[in-house]
């Protein structure tokens, strides 16, 4: 059985990303980002940042007005070195990156919870003993895609000339490496909490859909977060990815 102290930690960790989560919104309400997909961006990282994620949005992620210094031209992106970036701006762009993983990797998880035979589909029983790998085939779709979708609507934006697959193209080119590292360091945790955490240290199982599943998901989400950080860095310095 999980212990009980575990599922109130569990609860407790939802709660809170889910009224950090609503903190945002309202505050996006009175002070809208000026890149129109970040309001999707800051609340579905408060799911899994909570405290520490509306801690950072207070702090570096509110809009301000508009100085005279601010009006810049957008262009497209050249792969040119850039001055190395702040970590601000390294943390924003893994979190935009991040937030399409994020919801990709919620609606993976819910429609196999919904529908376990997507995992059959998807090689459990055939390829893979274990659906845990058969269901990561199946985030790994949702969140490269929605991941990717996110990017070009902060590409798109600032370059209204580019055309869609010139966009698409650019999105794929400044995400594809951080959506790949980030996944990475969401299944190694993942990987560490259903192989060794839960039925090693806690003699159960860790069951798709409970609160300490969803706890877990939160913490992998920080694991994405630190393994997605240098690549986002590299991409930004190298002028592959905008600085946001």
């Amino acid at each position: 059985m999980i212990p009980t102290w575990l599922n109130l930690l569990a609860w407790l960790s939802l709660l809170l990303g889910l009224l950090s989560a609503i903190a945002i919104l309202i505050d996006l309400q009175k002070r809208p980002q000026h890149m129109a997909i970040m309001h999707w961006v800051w609340p579905l990282c408060a799911l899994f940042g909570h405290l520490l994620l509306l801690a950072f949005y207070l702090c570096c992620g509110r809009a301000h007005p508009p100085s005279h210094h601010e009006h810049h031209e957008h262009h497209e992106h050249h792969e040119h070195q850039q001055p190395a970036p702040s970590w601000v701006q390294v943390a924003t762009g893994s979190l935009h990156c991040g937030s399409g993983c994020t919801l990709g990797d919620i609606v993976a998880e819910t429609a196999v919870l919904f529908f376990p035979a997507i995992a059959t589909a998807f090689g459990w029983k055939t390829l893979f003993a274990e659906p845990i790998f058969a269901v990561w085939i199946l985030d790994f779709i949702f969140a490269f895609a929605i991941g990717i979708v996110f990017q070009y609507f902060a590409i798109k934006p600032m370059a209204p000339g580019l055309s869609v697959g010139a966009a698409l193209s650019q999105a794929l080119k400044a995400d594809a490496l951080s959506l790949c590292a980030w996944q990475l360091g969401m299944y190694g945790f993942m990987a560490l909490a259903h192989f060794y955490l839960f039925p090693q240290l806690l003699g159960t199982s860790l069951k798709t859909g409970s609160a300490p599943f969803w706890l877990m998901m939160q913490l992998a989400m920080l694991c994405g977060l630190l393994t997605a950080f240098p690549v986002n860095r590299w991409l930004i310095q190298k002028g592959i990815k905008e600085a946001m």
